[in-house]
């Protein structure tokens, strides 16, 4: 059977204990949070892989827009040239950068263009969900990928319809950075309630050497708080703060991607001990017509006549037990089965749709 699915199995077979990791990598302090920005500018320069105009639009709207506020009339002529984009620009604004400071644009087609290689961003605002413009873009676009067409062959690599300018974008209005507060939170990127209290207990135990007293507390699976000693600074004490080692605790998963065959087990998954058998049906059809020809002289027609050809085989059919308390053993069962990942797909959803599979199944 032509097996429709390329699979791959991730799985770290690792001790019993999770990696330390610093706090800065897996928290956030409430407040410190990135701004998205977006704006729509022009694209020129192009080498004839613009939009076509009269399918878009809104590019000669915002051509002869831009020419009438350069003192150019153009209104009412019909545009041809194909050197010109419209684009969406893209950019994330840190929290606490001044006016001046530079980001990285990214700049996508919106129109029918094939490439923006070449091109160059003219003054594109960029403003955030508030409505107010901070930062202002422009400059060459740099563009990875291509794509070449021939009468008869077809190359392309990347999308050339996406690129970024590296400091592209210079800052013209500042997000204020966090307050200066005794009192902070800190948000878990990935909430649990065991890694929250690993997170406590490390600030806890910095802060009975350092300071003599605790400056932390868990309030949710989400959130610790921090009660930032007044002898210190808010910017050296996030900094010794997130060099803290803990120990991340995860929820036991088993993420299966159907479209990929990628399966993807957690060190914490179990499975109860079950019976499991899989076996493959196979169905092979084999078209191989054939031409009938007349006789000389007997004005028949030459004609194709089908032969078809089914074969059919079926394999597996094994019988293994399978379970255990660790990844090592859970992998080693299904390998003993002999199946490929996309069997054991198909295995997971079973042993979970049983009740013998203590973990989540996230089917994407």
């Amino acid at each position: 059977m032509r097996r429709l699915l390329i699979a791959l199995l991730v799985c770290a077979l690792v001790g019993p204990a999770a990696a330390a990791v610093r706090i800065k990598d897996i928290t956030a302090l409430r407040g410190a949070r990135d701004s998205q920005l977006i704006g729509y500018g022009l694209v020129i320069g192009l080498a004839g892989t613009g939009d076509s105009l009269r399918s878009a639009p809104f590019t000669q709207q915002a051509l002869s827009a831009m020419l009438d506020r350069m003192g150019i009339n153009v209104r009412g002529s019909q545009l041809a040239n194909r050197n010109v984009a419209a684009v969406i620009v893209t950019a994330d604004l840190p929290a606490g950068m001044d006016v001046g400071s530079r980001l990285d644009v990214t700049v996508s087609a919106l129109g029918d263009s094939s490439s923006l290689m070449g091109g160059t961003l003219l003054l594109t605002q960029l403003s955030a969900s508030d409505g107010f413009v901070y930062a202002d873009a422009q400059g060459a676009v740099s563009v990875t990928g291509f794509d070449v067409a021939g009468q008869a062959q077809t190359l392309s690599q990347g999308v050339p319809t996406a690129g970024q300018i590296p400091n592209g974008a210079i800052i013209q209005r500042a997000v204020p950075p966090p307050p200066d507060e005794l009192r902070m939170t800190l948000e878990l990127k990935n909430p649990d309630y065991t890694t929250a209290v690993r997170i406590v207990d490390a600030v806890n135990a910095y802060s009975q050497r350092r300071f003599r007293r605790r400056s932390a507390f868990e309030a949710t699976n989400r959130t610790v708080e921090l009660f930032r000693p007044p002898e210190i600074s808010v910017t050296r004490y996030m900094a010794e703060i997130g060099e803290l080692p803990v120990e991340p605790d995860t929820v036991a998963r088993v993420v299966i991607d159907s479209r990929t065959g990628t399966v993807v087990i957690g060190q914490d998954v179990q499975i109860s001990t079950v019976a499991v058998t899989h076996g493959t049906l196979s169905v092979r059809i084999n078209e191989t017509p054939t031409t009938s020809q007349p006789a000389p002289f007997s004005q028949g027609k030459t004609v194709e006549q089908p032969r078809t050809a089914i074969d059919v085989e079926q394999e597996g059919g094994q019988v293994a037990i399978v379970g255990g308390s660790s990844l090592r053993t859970l992998v080693n069962g299904l390998n003993r089965i002999g199946v490929k990942p996309s069997g054991i797909i198909a295995i997971l959803q079973a042993i979970k749709t049983a009740g013998a599979l203590q973990a989540d199944l996230v089917v994407q």
